[in-house]
């Protein structure tokens, strides 16, 4: 079994309260947390208006499989997501 974290960090410009910083993230869990392989969760900044982190854990027999689905993961984010992304990382375990 093989386990992958991937770690996104965002900046959210101009977020005014917490109700518009859960509205500008609500999809990463609705669409990224549908896959039976994956968990997902905000886990730093909850008071924060202009900072959230987020952590998706891929799960599954092969390492190839893992990467991929965090590749997917980092990509799909990046391009819907309505914040900037200041860090990523990517741990194997």
């Amino acid at each position: 079994m093989r386990i992958g974290v991937l770690t996104m960090e965002f900046h959210l410009e101009g977020c005014r309260s917490l109700k518009e910083k859960r509205q500008r993230l609500s999809g990463l869990r609705d669409r990224f947390g549908r896959a039976s392989n994956v968990a997902v969760c905000e886990h730093a900044f909850q008071d924060s208006h202009q900072r959230a982190q987020w952590s998706f854990v891929a799960v599954a027999a092969e390492q190839h499989v893992v990467e991929r689905t965090l590749g997917s993961i980092e990509r799909g984010v990046q391009e819907n997501v309505d914040a900037v992304v200041v860090g990523i990382e990517r741990e194997l375990i």
